[in-house]
């Protein structure tokens, strides 16, 4: 195999890749969580799409399970969501990707299965897409908690990317199809509201037939486009789509290990990282996560010093 064509398909996918987007982090009243990936956040192993609507893994994408933290909130408080490529300060997503965004809540107990999502916020198109909108928001758009019963939950923010790929059905062409991304946010809400209401399942509640999850973006009228999925519950706080603040100014709050000291598996450094460095006893500030990033965009002749040491963790 001709060498230019290792580099033309190593660059195909790292393009590829960076069209894509996953959930890095969460804010809570404008304080940075940290890098939730595995930690407070059941995280897939890539940034790739779900397309099959009828996979499990429209829920919580694929791999979904328990992960060792939860975010603890309370009625009123702001979640802030935050979306990346490969990392926290990334690109977000292509501009091409344009779509809607809505987020769900479902107890923890159920893992996501059942009449159990019940849905908080939506915004899709009204003067520009709300994909454009979250670019433009450094990746970030937020809920607020409404007043429910304590107990544990998953928030599921999901960005709907209906660009020119989704003008036919995945059922009908596995290379073309709408493009779904969500992760699951582990909260536990202390509260002494009402008990959630029954809400739709994941997989059962977006269908082929559904008219914003098969759209021709260059040939209808953006106005026309509606959001997939049920009514916003009446019980809803709301949301917005608006920047919380650049990740690494704040450490999280009980993030740390005492004395400036960070908790193993927490961030402890890396590029916009201004919180605490040093380990708790027995780990130690690790690089993470960068060798395809680094690879793949060093033969683009992208900045490749730049991604060198993007995230660092107690290991």
């Amino acid at each position: 195999m001709r060498l230019s064509y290792v580099f033309t398909g190593l660059a195909a996918a790292a393009a590829s890749v960076s069209a894509h987007s996953t959930v890095w982090g969460v804010w809570i009243n404008g304080v940075d969580q940290g890098d939730g990936q595995n930690q407070y956040i059941r995280s897939p192993p890539s940034n790739y799409p779900v397309k099959d609507l009828n996979s499990n893994a429209v829920a919580c994408n694929v791999n979904n399970r328990a992960v060792p933290k939860t975010l603890k909130v309370k009625p009123g408080d702001t979640v802030t969501f935050e979306w990346f490529h490969d990392y926290r300060d990334d690109e977000i997503i292509a501009a091409s990707h344009k779509g809607p965004v809505v987020v769900y809540i479902a107890p923890t107990s159920s893992n996501g299965a059942g009449n159990v999502w019940v849905k908080l916020y939506q915004e899709g198109y009204n003067g520009n897409w709300a994909v454009d909108k979250i670019i433009a928001t450094h990746g970030q758009h937020s809920i607020k908690i409404p007043n429910i019963a304590s107990g544990q939950y998953l928030l599921r923010p999901e960005l709907i990317s209906a660009f020119e790929l989704a003008n036919v059905a995945y059922s009908s062409n596995s290379a073309r199809g709408v493009q779904l991304y969500m992760s699951c946010i582990q909260i536990e809400v202390q509260g002494s509201g009402s008990t959630l209401p029954s809400g739709v399942a994941f997989p059962g509640t977006y269908k082929y037939s559904d008219p914003g999850l098969v759209f021709n973006l260059y040939e209808s009228s953006p106005s026309s486009y509606v959001i997939p999925g049920p009514a916003i519950w009446s019980g809803s706080a709301g949301g917005s789509i608006s920047r919380a603040g650049t990740p690494g100014q704040a450490p999280p709050s009980g993030g740390s290990g005492g004395s400036g000291t960070v908790d193993k598996y927490q961030q402890c450094g890396g590029i916009g990282w201004s919180g605490a460095t040093a380990c708790v006893s027995g780990s130690t500030c690790t690089k993470v996560n960068g060798t395809f990033i680094q690879s793949t965009k060093a033969i683009m002749n992208q900045q490749r010093d730049r991604f060198a040491d993007y995230y660092y963790q107690c290991q």
